[in-house]
């Protein structure tokens, strides 16, 4: 289920970028994020709110904290909704298995915020209890990317070239469509957000269920 395992250290080798340059910021940032939606208040919110509406709750509260430092919310949000804190990659040829561990809040918060996590986002969403968590980082990843680009835009050849890194490293077994699909959606949500600062995910997000609705109902 977790296909972007690589994406993140693809963000800090690939991209050169101001963005948390103190690891202490970043962690700083991530055990934030993390300790707002392993919350209580947060699982309050959970009964009169649906996935999409805590998706921009937890935007706007990562925004609040960076004090609208827009940079660095999304790239902290990308570490914070992955499901997970460590990765184990199979390095091609030589076949060695290295263990990476993420960047992530202390174990007890870290478990809390992985079943918080906003799970119910697209039309599509598998209906078992993991759903779409994995998409949540794929998203928030893209649009940093596609925000921080100023030359030209990477957003779609980075998602691209992270699925098939994946692959190369035995991440995960195939291409995965939907992923790329997410990309592209955090990719757009990047690039608006340039313009708009208003913008929420919610709105690039619902754009998919919407396409699904007029061609197929």
């Amino acid at each position: 289920m977790l296909n972007y395992r690589i994406v993140f250290l693809l963000l800090i080798i690939i991209l050169p970028t101001s963005a948390f340059c103190q690891q202490s910021k970043l962690s700083k940032a991530i055990n934030y994020i993390s300790n707002f939606v392993a919350s209580d208040y947060y699982n309050s919110l959970k009964e009169t709110n649906n996935d999409l509406a805590l998706t921009d709750t937890i935007y706007l509260r990562a925004l609040s904290y960076e004090k609208f430092n827009f940079q660095e919310a999304l790239f902290a949000l990308t570490f914070s909704a992955i499901p997970y804190n460590k990765v184990k990659l199979k390095v091609p040829l030589i076949g060695e298995i290295i263990t990476y561990r993420l960047p992530s809040a202390q174990e007890e918060i870290f478990q809390k915020k992985d079943e918080n996590l906003p799970k119910r986002l697209f039309f599509d969403t598998p209906s078992d209890n993991y759903g779409d968590k994995d998409k949540l980082a794929h998203f928030f990843g893209s649009a940093f990317i596609s925000y921080s680009s100023n030359i030209f835009d990477l957003g779609k050849v980075i998602g691209y070239f992270v699925e098939v890194f994946e692959q190369d490293f035995e991440v995960q077994n195939s291409i995965d469509s939907r992923d790329l699909r997410t990309n592209i959606l955090g990719n757009i949500f990047g690039r608006v957000l340039k313009r708009d600062k208003n913008i929420l995910p919610s709105q690039v997000m619902i754009i998919l269920s919407l396409f699904y609705c007029r061609y197929h109902l």
